[in-house]
């Protein structure tokens, strides 16, 4: 036996050995020594100076769990894959509001099982669904050119994230381009609220501005709250006279205020919605018909908003502060729905918070989640039929 495989012995044996009372400990050192050839002696002395190559799995400390888990790993891995994979703050914030739709989904709950969901908290969860987990993402190309025309009549604003009240929104738009930003493809016009993170999307073909600022007037008539400020990149489909008119020639002009060039982190808020709401659902593809466009504003305008908006909890910064010049530390709140936010906020008439009461207790997050998923099928599906006939034009 060479020395190598000597070695590698010692170490298939090691764990066996130590964990072995006197007797077993015994039995293995005379295997040890007939195989390798050892004196009994030096045989003790190598197992106790090895140091093994890996160290064997703990035994876990500590007091049982209270709850069951194979009866909550199947609804709470249902509810998790609905709502698009949140972390464990979130999905224990969303929790109560999933669950009362889960028995119409799926089968009904029993009692202790609902109970424990709701009493799990977001350490455990992220345990529990820790070999479930998947990675993602891969980044697209970006289609921002500068518009250079109105720069100096719209200023720069980079303080959004202080906003405290309803009305102030950051725009940005997702081209759904591929691999190529050559020729005319649908854009996403996408938008949030920075108090209450109330997010709308619409499609539009192409970065045009007056098909820009026709879905823009349309975003104003969805939003539950007064629009009051409008904070957007320095694309040219937002940087022009028709906007610029459009927010500020009325009786209550709107605060129309751009980011610095080429600093994507002025317009953090919307760019992480580019992701979570636009990219996650509809990846890279290249969507460059006009059929696409009508497909996806029937989406945005019913289930999508509703979705997102009523069951998709989000956490805010609410302080950010500097350690020694060298790192900086962010304290967040309690993650909470858009919807949430807004019965919360002062600034919201009660007549409002009482249809959007009225319209959350009809809704049931896993039928939207179905009826999205449907249609997103025939989003795709059109796109694999035109990429297999070709352009159509």
């Amino acid at each position: 036996m060479s020395p190598r495989s000597k070695l590698e012995y010692l170490g298939a044996i090691y764990w066996r050995y130590r964990r072995a009372n006197r007797r077993t400990k015994s039995m293995i050192l005379d295997e040890f020594c007939q195989n390798c050839g050892f004196h009994r002696k030096h045989a003790i002395r190598l197992i106790r100076r090895f140091r093994p190559f890996y160290k064997p799995t703990p035994v876990k400390r500590g007091r049982k769990p209270k709850y069951d888990y194979q009866a909550i790993l199947l609804p709470l891995k249902r509810v998790w894959l609905a709502a698009n994979q949140p972390c464990g703050k979130r999905l224990k914030a969303l929790l109560p509001l999933w669950l009362p739709g889960y028995g119409s989904a799926y089968s009904p709950l029993p009692q202790e099982t609902n109970l424990q969901l709701l009493q799990l908290s977001p350490a455990s969860i992220d345990r529990i669904l820790k070999h479930t987990r998947q990675i993602q993402g891969h980044r697209g190309r970006v289609t921002t050119k500068p518009g250079t025309l109105l720069k100096r009549h719209i200023p720069v604003k980079l303080d959004q994230w202080n906003e405290s009240k309803p009305g102030f929104l950051e725009a940005d738009t997702v081209a759904h381009c591929g691999n190529s930003g050559l020729g005319t493809f649908v854009f996403t016009i996408d938008t949030v609220d920075i108090a209450t993170g109330w997010t709308e999307q619409r499609a539009v073909w192409g970065k045009g501005e007056t098909g820009v600022l026709a879905q823009i007037q349309d975003i104003e008539r969805s939003l539950p709250f007064t629009l009051l400020g409008f904070d957007s990149d320095n694309g040219s489909e937002f940087l022009n006279y028709h906007l610029l008119k459009y927010l500020h020639h009325r009786s209550n002009p709107v605060q129309f205020t751009r980011s610095r060039a080429y600093h994507k982190d002025d317009n953090a808020h919307i760019e992480q919605k580019n992701w979570t709401h636009v990219r996650e659902w509809l990846g890279y593809y290249r969507f460059d018909h006009q059929d696409f466009v009508p497909l996806l504003n029937d989406l945005y305008t019913s289930e999508w908003r509703l979705f997102h908006n009523f069951f998709c909890p989000s956490a805010k910064l609410i302080e950010k502060s500097s350690i020694f010049s060298q790192k900086s530390r962010k304290r967040y709140d309690s993650p909470k729905t858009p919807l949430q936010r807004i019965l919360l906020s002062p600034d919201v008439s009660n007549t409002i918070k009482d249809k959007l009461r009225i319209q959350a207790a009809n809704l049931n997050p896993f039928l939207l989640r179905r009826v999205i998923e449907n249609k997103l099928q025939r989003i795709f599906t059109l796109h694999s039929k035109i990429n297999a006939s070709g352009p159509l034009r």
